[in-house]
């Protein structure tokens, strides 16, 4: 039994992480080849499905960002979030699938409340909150989501031999790791065991507003950050949503591409889970500006490199890439909005502006790229995607609000070293109505 509170929130919310990443591989890792495979549906019908199932997502996003801040150390959004994964293996095959076959647009209507709600902006709000835990107990964000990596692997591992034994396995599968979520998080410190122990401060969104959340929409950083997020992130999502489908075209049969893109995405999330040790270490060496900068150029390369792949070994190196920028994308955006805003609205801002920016991106995209994959295949497709990407790179490159080097080699002034130590640091959170951070 652990007796440090610290250590213990770190071995709980590292359990929690893991269990959630499993049930969200385990349920929609091979979503598209479900939809394409066991329902038949073309690519412009499934680009219709995800369109909704981020529409729902962006919905949903501010209220949980809001909440999130809101609610501070409260477990009320990961339990929720847990009650709603046990639900999967039920709504996939008597609920979701039957919708489909019967009235394509009621199902990705229902369908995209669901998946929405519970794997999309829910991964991101679960995330937010274990940010907020980590700052207030002083361990690393990155070292508890690298177990998100492990179990987003181990379930890949299965996924691919479990989807051509029976489809409906992976969902039932997902359920199970749900009813592992919830005694999870009990165990996790509260607001009220948290201040008990310590200031009334460590609870910050007791004194959030409205307004104060509302008013990330008028703040010219936010929007700065948002030429990257909207432009090559959201590109680079949609390209990845139907790549699984693409990836088993170029084996010999779609069973044994099934297969092995199960095998290859496990492999990849274990190098990303090692990764995720590496990153903290990179993004304080460059910065967090240029770390979003290196994660999101990796991502362009992937693009175009699955444009030019011409067998299983190019498009396998292709999907490999991904185990190196997403720790380092992560770690940056989290280190950049902890520089340049306030602590007690950093769920708000990473839901609205990361998760909400996401989906709406994907929600728009999402079906003109399905039809383009129907009209001129996915290798040209690629390429419109990773040019459209380079220009917004280009653009980001200007736009983002300059980060400094956490590890300079040579001095800074004492402002900057100042921001940068305060950004670095896990320490106590801000208090509850801190200056803003410019």
């Amino acid at each position: 039994m652990l007796q440090d509170p610290s250590q213990r929130s770190y071995a709980l919310l590292s359990g929690f992480v893991f269990f959630f990443f499993f049930a969200q591989a385990a349920a929609i890792s091979l979503l598209s080849i479900w939809l394409s495979q066991s329902l038949h549906l073309s690519g412009a019908a499934a680009g219709m499905v995800f369109s909704a199932n981020f529409i729902a997502a962006m919905a949903s996003q501010p209220l949980y960002g809001y909440i999130s801040d809101r609610m501070g150390f409260r477990r009320l959004v990961p339990a929720a979030t847990a009650c709603l994964v046990t639900l999967a293996g039920p709504f996939f095959l008597w609920v979701y699938a039957p919708l489909l076959r019967f009235n394509l647009l009621a199902g990705a209507v229902v369908g995209g409340l669901y998946i929405g709600v519970t794997f999309v902006a829910g991964s991101y709000a679960l995330e937010a909150y274990i940010n907020r835990i980590s700052r207030r107990d002083g361990f690393e964000y990155s070292r508890v989501r690298l177990w998100g990596s492990l179990g987003f692997a181990a379930a890949a591992f299965v996924s691919g031999d479990l989807y051509n034994l029976n489809p409906n396995l992976n969902f039932f599968l997902a359920s199970a790791a749900g009813l592992v979520l919830l005694p999870l998080i009990w165990g996790v410190r509260g607001s009220r065991d948290a201040m008990a122990t310590g200031p009334a401060s460590d609870a910050p969104g007791d004194a959030l507003r409205l307004a104060d959340a509302a008013g990330v929409l008028v703040d010219p950083k936010f929007w700065r950050l948002m030429v990257l997020i909207l432009g090559v992130t959201n590109l680079y999502l949609v390209y990845d949503l139907q790549f699984p489908h693409y990836f088993a075209s170029m084996f010999a049969t779609p069973a044994r591409g099934n297969a092995m893109f199960g095998y290859l995405n496990s492999a990849q999330i274990f190098v990303e889970a090692g990764m995720m040790f590496v990153a903290p270490v990179i993004v304080r060496r460059t910065g967090a500006k240029n770390g979003l900068l290196i994660a999101t150029a990796i991502m362009i390369v992937r693009i175009a490199g699955s444009g030019l792949a011409i067998g299983p070994l190019t498009i396998s190196a292709c999907k490999m890439l991904h185990s190196l920028e997403l720790p380092i994308l992560m770690v940056s955006i989290f280190r950049y909005i902890g520089f340049h805003f306030e602590q007690r609205l950093s769920a708000t801002i990473y839901m609205v502006g990361i998760s909400f920016g996401h989906s709406l991106g994907l929600a728009l995209l999402s079906p003109v790229v399905g039809s383009l994959y129907d009209v001129i295949g996915f290798p040209h497709t690629y390429f419109i995607i990773a040019a459209f990407a380079a220009v917004f790179w280009t653009t980001s490159t200007f736009a983002l609000s300059p980060t400094p080097n956490e590890m300079p080699r040579g001095a800074v002034n004492e402002a900057d070293r100042a921001k940068a130590n305060a950004a670095a640091t896990p320490a106590k959170p801000a208090p509850a109505a801190p200056a803003p951070i410019h």
